[in-house]
């Protein structure tokens, strides 16, 4: 695996980890906003290391789509909720009307997001170690 790759990966799982501690924290929307960026990194150093550049987007469904055309199964997603957690990515961020993002996010969307974070991340690091997750 090159570097760039590495550190694709790297920060995925530091984005994760601070999905985690602002969850903990009470921060909900931050949560969601960064276990999307999370598993948004991770897919992108899957399209990487697939020789492929990733495209300027921050849809978790597209990415997905480009990794099936690069031949990539990813069956392992399915049934995950991402265009859900592509639109909390972008929700989390700003406010609507007089509505703050810290209003409209609760545990619940963090778990949520958390949760799908977790299995992205594990999905590329499945496809990128293929020995380490056999065991």
């Amino acid at each position: 695996m090159t570097p760039r790759i590495l550190a694709w990966q790297r920060q995925a799982l530091s984005d994760l980890e601070a999905a985690k501690l602002t969850a903990a924290a009470g921060l909900h929307a931050q949560a969601c906003y960064l276990a999307g960026q999370a598993a948004e990194k991770a897919l992108k150093a899957l399209l990487l290391a697939s020789g492929e550049p990733p495209p300027y987007s921050h849809s978790l469904p597209r990415l997905l789509e480009e990794l099936q055309q690069v031949g990539i199964n990813c069956a392992p997603m399915e049934g995950l909720p991402l265009r859900q957690l592509s639109r909390m990515e972008t929700e989390s961020r700003y406010p609507q009307g007089d509505e703050a993002p810290s209003d409209r996010f609760d545990n619940r969307d963090s778990d949520m997001a958390l949760l799908t974070a977790e299995a992205a991340l594990r999905f590329v690091s499945d496809q990128l170690n293929p020995a380490a997750s056999r065991g």
